[in-house]
């Protein structure tokens, strides 16, 4: 028996994370299309890691049970990083508010509720989350603490109050943020830390998507008037996670952490500030 990472999403940031902190554990990799799971897989088996693809539903609870339960067959669970989502470009509000609000929701009460003495787990939200005007407090204590079967009920949630898919997705990274800071507290209670790293434009293929979709021109100036002056990669996302996820960050948990290149700041406060 292995201490085990649950990684969902087969993408680059949550390979590059895993690669950095799964080393000597079993790696439990769950993604909606079992393929890209595997694919990930093969490149850390390959790389000498210890790794295994399920497929995995984010937006259904007993889809994620269902990964749980196969993770503890290989040992105790005491990581987690969760990279799994969709973004504007490639679903409807439905889908994104069900995957990336809900469904992230779900995911951290369940891990929540094995993870070992001294497990850590990451969650990736987006700079998004930051971009949107503040909500009231009483709406950020919604989105942290309703219950995640009431979350998808809540009034501004409902489709009239969301505009389309860029603003159902910063709802979502929103409640992320806001969710992890509530979770952060139940986690500790188990002697866990849990923490979500915002990231601004990285160039794996969800980014390429977005280059390529309707807002392609907005990303491309987005990152060409930030401070850094380009996207970012997923071993810089990585970066952080390993502070986060390592003894060296053993006093932090409930935090967010942007890192997007100076992209939010330039919105706020320079020349990516929309002309009103």
């Amino acid at each position: 028996m292995k201490d085990v990472m649950v990684l969902t999403g087969a993408g680059q940031i949550g390979m590059a994370i895993a690669r950095r902190m799964g080393y000597g554990m079993k790696i439990v990799i769950g993604d909606k299309r079992l393929e890209n799971a595997q694919a990930v897989a093969k490149i850390l088996n390959d790389a000498g890691f210890d790794a295994v693809a399920i497929q995995m539903d984010l937006s259904s609870r007993d889809s994620i049970k269902n990964l749980i339960g196969e993770a503890q067959r290989y040992g105790e669970i005491t990581m987690l990083v969760n990279a799994a989502g969709v973004s504007p470009s490639q679903a409807p509000v439905e889908t994104i508010l069900k995957v990336d609000l809900y469904g992230t929701a779900v995911l951290l009460e369940e891990v929540g509720k094995v993870i070992g003495e001294g497990g850590v787990g990451v969650t990736i939200s987006s700079q998004s989350g930051h971009r949107m005007p503040a909500l009231t407090a009483q709406e950020d204590e919604l989105l942290a603490c309703t219950p995640a079967e009431e979350l998808l009920a809540l009034e501004m949630l409902q489709p009239r109050n969301i505009r389309d898919t860029l603003h159902a997705y910063q709802m979502a990274k929103r409640c992320n943020e806001k969710r992890v800071m509530w979770e952060a507290v139940r986690w500790g209670e188990r002697r866990a830390r849990l923490n979500s790293i915002s990231p601004g434009i990285v160039v794996p293929p969800l980014a390429i998507d977005e280059f390529n979709g309707p807002r392609g021109d907005f990303y491309k100036n987005m990152f060409a008037k930030c401070p850094a002056g380009r996207p970012g990669t997923a071993d810089e996302i990585a970066n952080v996670a390993e502070l986060l996820m390592s003894d060296r960050g053993a006093f932090i948990t409930g935090a967010d952490f942007l890192i997007d290149g100076g992209a939010t700041a330039s919105y706020f406060y320079g020349p990516l500030k929309p002309e009103i």
